[in-house]
């Protein structure tokens, strides 16, 4: 179950790159924060990949896996952009948890695009789980407004296309172990984001650059924090499909709460606490299926 500790590891320290790109969006903007993660994680992704070529041969990515990582890349970057726009007209939890809708449209997403059915028991599980994420959230449903539910919403599905392109870009390579498949994919995906997002800012957007450049060890780290998470991401999805992956990263919500509560003093309402629960016993019946 390497899949399973790989994805814990990586909910965690998405959980902790959050917090420090939503910190950011108030200072650099949605784009500057958003590129962030890519720019300062490349250099990372390119010392895995060059530490690791040392010991062993790298696979070669042909036409197809390049295609799969370029519509994981860009699906990733509007997802981001997306969830940063939610976070900042709401709360950090309830952003995540209306995120977190996103197993269900990978589900049917990954069915069509990699011919990977769940099943009706692991898809039960996905539902309860995200049963669990809307009771979590805290959100007066019939009062919010349309439009961060729909960025929210919309942010979980491209965050599922990003998934199931990366899954086919781990799952397209001729050969390697699922270590060095992620890595490999690591350093690919994040260059197409570093190249796209930096022409952007240049040729768009040159005030975020420099206030990128000035915010940068706080950018440094949410750069790390990005790369490893999405590293034992990746490892993740080279062993088991990607819904299975996302649905047990569904506890980030809870970890998402915790913080909202310890740093950004938002309280927890015992419906909250439900969700939370259900979000669980969702992961567990899962595990169970699996």
């Amino acid at each position: 179950m390497i899949w399973v500790a790989a994805t814990l590891i990586a909910a965690t320290a998405q959980t902790a790159r959050n917090a420090a790109q939503a910190g950011l969006t108030r200072q650099i903007g949605t784009l500057g924060a958003t590129a962030v993660r890519f720019v300062f994680g490349f250099p990372f992704a390119i010392l895995a990949l060059g530490l690791t070529a040392v010991w062993v041969p790298i696979p070669r990515p042909d036409a197809a896996v390049l295609g799969w990582a370029a519509l994981g890349s860009m699906a990733q970057i509007a997802a981001t952009a997306l969830m940063l726009v939610t976070m900042r007209g709401q709360g950090f939890g309830v952003a995540t948890a209306l995120m977190k809708t996103e197993p269900v449209t990978l589900a049917l997403i990954g069915a069509v695009l990699l011919a990977e059915p769940l099943g009706l028991s692991r898809l039960g599980a996905i539902g309860l789980a995200t049963l669990g994420v809307v009771l979590a959230s805290g959100a007066t449903w019939s009062r919010m407004a349309w439009k961060p539910m729909a960025t929210g919403i919309l942010s979980g599905a491209l965050f599922g296309l990003s998934a199931i392109g990366f899954r086919g870009a781990l799952l397209a390579l001729p050969d390697g172990s699922y270590g060095i498949r992620a890595i490999t994919i690591l350093a690919i995906t994040l260059g197409l984001q570093t190249v796209a997002m930096a022409a952007w800012l240049v040729l768009y957007d040159r005030p975020a650059l420099a206030g990128i450049m000035a915010q940068w060890r706080v950018s440094l780290v949410a750069g790390l924090l990005g790369a490893f998470a999405s590293l034992f991401w990746f490892i993740g999805f080279a062993l088991t499909p990607a819904a299975n992956v996302r649905t047990l990263a569904l506890v980030e919500v809870v970890m998402a709460q915790a913080l909202s509560g310890r740093v950004f003093r938002q309280a927890v309402a015992p419906l909250q606490l439900l969700g939370m629960g259900l979000i669980l016993a969702g992961v567990g019946w899962l595990l169970a299926a699996t």
